[in-house]
């Protein structure tokens, strides 16, 4: 049975809430896949008739650009309705809808591109955090648009992709990934 926007929102802001957003947890992942993998595989046709409303645009980002990221793990999945989300992220900013989501939903209208391996999407996604939104939010986009701007591209998607690392990419992964850059423990400045 495929899911509605509402069931979407209700799910992942209420049921799932902000402290369970990124504490990503294989009985979640699970959930998610039993409950809105049909509605994903629909995405394309789905998302975009969603979309029309600042709700329907939420749970349609929801839909494309987080839930593929637990329902996918280490999978290229992951990634494959990205280009999708950030179609409709840019609808949805353009008409607005960003700014009609209380935070801390806001976030996802921009997470499509916090997400982007692109360099011109990490600076809109620190414009938009920063304008709509700053706060720790700002300080993961800052961190991620760093990593684009030394590497390319993100290195804790290489063995999802198949992509072979580099060497600094190697030491970045080697020393906790992300969370080492969070955390403080690394710097990319000791990467390059």
């Amino acid at each position: 049975m495929l899911a509605t926007a509402t069931d979407v929102n209700r799910f992942w802001l209420d049921e799932v809430g902000e402290k369970g957003w990124y504490n990503g947890t294989a009985a979640l992942d699970q959930t998610i896949r039993d409950r809105f993998m049909a509605t994903w595989e629909r995405a394309d046709t789905l998302a975009p008739a969603w979309a029309g409303t600042p709700e329907g645009a939420l749970a349609a980002l929801i839909l494309t650009d987080q839930f593929p990221r637990n329902m996918f793990r280490n999978d290229p999945r992951a990634f494959a309705t990205d280009a999708l989300a950030r179609s409709i992220a840019d609808r949805a900013i353009t008409a607005g809808f960003d700014r009609q989501i209380q935070p801390p939903a806001r976030q996802f209208f921009y997470m499509p591109f916090e997400h982007s391996e692109d360099l011109a999407d990490q600076h809109r996604c620190i414009e938009l955090f920063r304008a709509h939104m700053p706060g720790e939010n700002l300080e993961h986009a800052e961190l991620h648009r760093d990593t684009i701007a030394c590497f390319g591209r993100f290195p804790w998607r290489n063995d999802a992709l198949g992509r072979q690392p580099t060497q600094a990419e190697t030491r970045m992964m080697d020393a906790g990934g992300y969370g080492a850059l969070v955390s403080g423990k690394l710097s990319l400045d000791d990467l390059v």
